[in-house]
């Protein structure tokens, strides 16, 4: 068998540009490799698909040369939307996409593999590492470019007979702080731009202390602003932190160039910065779709106001000479946007609504008067502590599992609320994340949780909460503690949880992977019913009145955010005369 696959390699690869002298390397003992890989193909539905999943999984594997470069899924994202493949795929029927630094090939298979027909592609790309042009070419050739129009050189230059690229994404090659210049990044981008012809794009992805901060050396910041000046800077962005995982420290942003962009956007330069947004796909969209309709409609008094930025003119930028590329202010969308018009009368809504609640607290203080526990020193024998497990086994509580719910089918606006470990310790608000009744009815053993429940969940940590209206899901790995209540000595559901989050053993060591007691093994007191109840009254008591005081801080956090932001972006003031 491995002989039959050495002979295959040998005519699918006479030229050995792909995959031929690996195999001629090995021995026959990699024939088990061959099953695996048919058995990953099956798994995968296609070729491409099983090889893109081991890629994923290089960081487990320590495969450093692989990982070093990579970039968070969502910014990789970002990378394809602004090169809109899909756009001018529907504008001719082949376009050439080009990587002049490819490393292992991310980017450029993002690119095609975004695309619903990968055959109209050509690919050229670059990169000294030969190991990384064969990994480059195979991704790229199981991806659906066709071999003919597949050309990754050994080196740093692309084939001159074939590099007119309709698009380049790239990524400049990592340079030590130390060692950074920031000239040679600004020389990088020259070279990109230099390889476009008219109306084709380029998205260039390098640090941010040479294309988007202000500038010490001249001369770097004399090429910047030559570069400004030519009319080929479609936008620059100022990306977030942490967009390349494995260089946490090494800040990134975005040329996206265009020759000869339509006659209203010459002149003008879109920046944009999002440095302070978590960069996941609401704010990818919404960026791309800015930078889209710019490079389509250029300057227009009644265009589309940028959400992240605003168009600058050329000459305004060069008057800032080595200033940074930021945005000089907050998007005009932003400041006329309804929620900015309206903070006034927003905050003096939430005033009235912070006057009924202190109305509400005080007709409640009336009602029941100060809050007196009573509470004295216990006399005589303390009461027994009992194990969970005892409870289940005298049938006073009932351990019900938790649903290992598809996360597709968890909505914002279904008919049940999901109830996980997220709302367990307050990541999610209870009723954000719900599920459709008829979605979950297929599911095997489908069953709500019924009013009084006790929710818990010992990963990452413990935690309780207690359902009081029942008619929702408990999500896996949450589990149910029902009280029985026709039972010996009931407890009350807000008692157990309670004497459940006061119970001992319940903490997590640092860097253990489960908890040191089961639920079953924690111990509460077995108190009498009387006791029991007095307590449950009790804690009804300051739920109701933390309540109260929740919906004053609320109120309070809001009015602070109002005015603070309307401040921040200079839109509001205050008043004292009134």
């Amino acid at each position: 068998m491995w002989e039959a696959l050495q002979r295959l390699a040998e005519r699918l690869d006479p030229d050995d540009e792909f995959v031929l002298r690996e195999l001629k390397g090995a021995d026959h003992t990699a024939v088990v490799l061959a099953r695996l890989a048919e058995d990953l193909v099956e798994a995968a539905y296609t070729p491409g698909g099983a090889y893109e999943r081991l890629l994923e999984l290089r960081a487990r594997l320590s495969l450093t040369d692989l990982t070093a470069d990579v970039v968070t899924a969502n910014l990789q994202r970002l990378l394809v939307q602004l090169a809109d493949p899909g756009g001018r795929l529907e504008r001719q029927e082949h376009i050439t996409v080009a990587d002049p630094h490819a490393r292992a090939g991310d980017l450029l298979t993002a690119v095609v593999r975004a695309a619903d027909d990968p055959s109209a592609f050509k690919a050229l790309a670059a990169e000294p590492d030969e190991w990384l042009v064969r990994l480059t070419r195979r991704r790229l050739l199981l991806s659906g470019v066709e071999e003919v129009h597949l050309d990754v050189q050994v080196g740093a230059e692309l084939e001159e007979r074939l590099a007119d690229p309709d698009l380049i994404v790239t990524q400049l090659p990592y340079q030590a702080g130390e060692k950074r210049s920031r000239l040679s990044t600004l020389e990088g981008v020259e070279a990109v731009g230099d390889r476009l012809g008219p109306g084709r794009t380029a998205v260039v992805l390098g640090p941010a202390d040479a294309l988007v901060d202000a500038l010490t050396d001249i001369e770097a910041a004399r090429l910047r602003s030559e570069l400004l000046r030519s009319g080929i800077v479609e936008a620059v962005v100022n990306l977030p932190g942490g967009v390349n995982p494995y260089r946490s420290g090494y800040r990134c942003a975005l040329w996206i160039l265009t020759r000869d962009p339509i006659r209203s956007a010459r002149g003008f330069v879109l920046l944009a910065d999002v440095s302070a947004e978590p960069l996941d796909e609401r704010v990818c969209a919404r960026l791309a779709e800015d930078v889209l309709i710019w490079r389509a409609e250029g300057h227009r008094q009644d265009g589309h106001d940028p959400r992240y930025g605003c168009v600058v003119p050329v000459a305004e930028l060069d008057r800032r000479f080595r200033a940074p590329l930021t945005p000089p202010g907050p998007p005009e969308s932003r400041l006329l946007a309804r929620t900015v018009t309206e903070r006034p009368a927003l905050i003096a809504q939430a005033e009235s609504e912070l006057e009924r609640a202190a109305r509400r607290a005080r007709e409640d203080a009336d009602v029941h008067g100060p809050l007196r526990v009573g509470v004295v020193r216990r006399t005589g024998g303390e009461p027994a502590p009992v194990t969970v497990g005892a409870l289940i086994a005298a049938r006073r509580v009932a351990l019900v599992k938790g649903h290992r719910i598809d996360l597709k089918h968890i909505i914002p606006d279904g008919h049940h609320d999901v109830l996980g470990r997220e709302e367990i310790h307050d990541e999610s608000p209870i009723g954000t994340r719900r599920i459709d009744r008829a979605v979950f009815a297929a599911y095997r053993q489908a069953a709500f949780t019924e009013p009084g429940d006790v929710v818990y969940t010992t990963a990452p940590r413990f935690g309780v909460l207690v359902d009081h209206d029942g008619l929702s899901v408990v999500m896996h790995p949450a589990r149910v503690l029902r009280v029985i209540p026709g039972a010996a000595r009931p407890f009350r559901p807000r008692v157990l949880a309670a004497l459940l989050r006061a119970a001992r053993h319940t903490a997590r060591s640092p860097g253990a992977t489960r908890p040191s007691h089961r639920i079953e093994d924690l111990t509460v007191p077995d108190l009498d019913p009387v006791d029991v109840e007095r307590l449950d009254a009790f804690l009804a008591d300051i739920e109701r009145r933390r309540g109260l005081l929740a919906s004053q801080d609320r109120t309070l956090a809001e009015i602070r955010r109002l005015t603070v932001e309307g401040f921040a972006d200079g839109t509001l003031m205050i008043d004292l005369s009134g």
